[in-house]
């Protein structure tokens, strides 16, 4: 960073700052980016002389010196959802003291929206960008692929990054639930589902593999909804699938909103969980582990997501090895009283 002095009576500057503490401009800006990265004696002296001359950092000077802003952006489709909050939390914990910034997107699942929200990031010159998914508009792919930072793709794995990928599989994660059921014994295992996004979309395709695997699957089992997924959602979903087939003895619910309703509408129509009919959600939120009873669902490391992607971020903008490009957190398959089996 190329440093400048103060005018009389002007802001002070990171000359000045160096000046005073007796230490090169290199010193301060590294003390000041990355606390841990200097001595304690260093930073004390440093932080006097920031002190004594009530010296404020430019962000606008030191995105000029640098040509990177020291922002990390950040785009989920929702920053309401539960799922999505943890991964949030995970990111700024993964920030922790560091000087870097978090700017949030919300894309309300839209890829246009995305598209768009990706040219104004990259207009502000971002240090790096954590996306979610890997279901980009071509033209958000191209934005992305030009980005000329580290790019982080968030909450799935695939075959081809534009970057750095981290996440887990929906489609295992969906097929491991249904073969779950399965095995407990029910026999006409249906889904439910709202908005199918694409994480829907493939979380579904693997409930397809597993109960055409066991030679189970029937159409009228699968109850769909573009609607916004919610817990009076999953009620109606279920009273449909009933509707649709009254021999369904389980259900696996797209995620932990849908299964909650679900065990509310069995509790208000006398159907008994898990022995006639059996209940698995997907992600794995804190309501799972205390409704009544319990129910059974896949758990994903949000939190974790969100904490290792700006760690490799940071690690890739360092110039370090990362590691492999595409990191596979898996899922677990938490079991619970509401797949005990059938009767």
């Amino acid at each position: 960073m190329r440093s400048r002095s103060r005018r009389s009576g002007g802001r002070p500057t990171i000359a000045d700052v160096a000046k005073l503490a007796g230490v090169s401009a290199i010193s301060v800006s590294r003390a000041l980016r990355e606390p841990g990265r200097v001595s304690d004696e260093l930073r004390r002296q440093i932080e006097a002389a920031v002190e004594s001359l009530g010296y404020v950092p430019d962000p606008n000077a030191r995105a000029l010196a640098s040509a990177r802003a020291d922002v990390i952006g950040v785009l989920v489709p929702s920053l309401t959802n539960n799922v999505f909050a943890d991964v949030v939390r995970g990111i700024y914990d993964g920030v922790g003291d560091r000087s870097f910034q978090i700017q949030m997107g919300n894309t309300h699942y839209s890829g246009l929206e995305e598209e768009r929200l990706l040219q104004v990031f990259l207009g502000q010159r971002p240090a790096a960008l954590i996306v979610s998914g890997l279901d980009q508009t071509p033209g958000a792919r191209k934005l992305l692929e030009g980005a000329g930072c580290p790019v982080v793709q968030i909450m799935e794995i695939g075959d081809d990054p534009v970057d750095m990928m981290l996440g887990f599989s929906h489609f295992e994660g969906g097929r491991a639930a249904t073969q779950h059921m399965i095995d407990r014994g029910y026999s006409k295992v249906g889904f439910i589902g709202a908005r199918m996004d694409p994480r829907s979309q493939r979380r579904l395709a693997g409930y397809r593999a597993a109960v055409e695997a066991a030679g189970l699957y029937d159409p009228r089992l699968v109850t769909t909804t573009p609607l916004p997924s919610s817990v009076s959602l999953g009620c109606e979903l279920l009273r449909e699938a009933m509707a649709r087939m009254p021999t369904l003895d389980a259900i696996f619910c797209n995620n932990d909103d849908l299964a909650l309703g679900a065990l509310f509408e069995c509790h208000r129509a006398a159907i008994d969980v898990p022995r006639q009919l059996g209940i698995c959600g997907f992600n794995d939120l804190e309501m799972m582990h205390v409704a009544f009873p319990s129910i059974t669902t896949i758990r994903t490391h949000r939190y974790e997501i969100g904490r290792r992607a700006v760690t490799m971020a940071l690690e890739k903008l360092s110039g370090n090895n990362i590691g492999p490009a595409v990191l596979d957190l898996g899922f677990e398959l938490k079991i619970r009283e509401s797949t005990a089996g059938p009767r």
